[in-house]
């Protein structure tokens, strides 16, 4: 580990330690090379497992840091239209006034009146505009961050198969099974493919 980073240790982090060390004495004390090609071949394939795990660990956790991100502009969009409708009713408060002074005012005074009652009603038009586009940013914004947690447990199914894939290779250097090393096998394409869905947005 470099003196600027720093790595958080996770459950396949131990289960790569553990089938490390049980292989290295199970090598020191078998001496026939079927059992120490099968301990290095499932340690070497324990250690792969594990790196594209931590791979699709990390992509889990940056989906989800997205999706809160999104989640929380989406918030502040239906806020902001929030605080336009407030305004747009003032608005209209305002013209309502102003069409009953027009109509109740004198004659001379009726043109200025009705100016600003066409103000008003062009001043709501387009604060109309921006509530509707604020309401669709917001929408689109709250799909967005549905993705994104839809692709995190993605990643979090595919960083869970590999875990339990390597489960079964420290069982399988315990237990000498050859069936355990192909379900290993078998359960780490299971979260390679359940990966590339992530990766695939599906």
């Amino acid at each position: 580990m470099s003196s600027s980073g720093f790595h958080v240790h996770g459950p396949h982090d131990h289960a790569v330690e553990h089938a490390v060390e049980h292989g290295a004495h199970a090598s020191a004390h078998q001496g026939a090379h079927e059992g120490s090609g099968l301990t290095n071949q499932i340690a070497m394939c324990t250690a792969v497992i594990a790196t594209v795990g931590a791979l699709f660990s990390y992509m889990g956790g940056a989906t989800q840091a997205n999706a809160g991100l999104l989640k929380n502009d989406a918030a502040i969009k239906k806020t902001e239209a929030a605080n336009q409708w407030n305004f747009y009713q003032a608005k209209s408060t305002k013209q309502s006034l102003a069409e009953l002074a027009r109509d109740l005012a004198s004659d001379d005074k009726k043109p200025l009146l009705q100016a600003k009652v066409e103000r008003y009603d062009k001043e709501k038009a387009e604060i109309k505009l921006a509530v509707e586009g604020l309401e669709a940013q917001s929408k689109d914004l709250d799909h967005q961050s549905e993705g994104q947690m839809h692709q995190h447990h993605r990643w979090a199914q595919a960083t869970t198969a590999l875990q339990v894939s390597i489960a079964l290779a420290a069982i399988a250097l315990l237990t000498r099974k050859k069936w355990l090393e192909w379900g290993m096998f078998g359960v780490a394409g299971v979260g390679v493919a359940v990966g590339a869905l992530a990766f695939l947005h599906i």
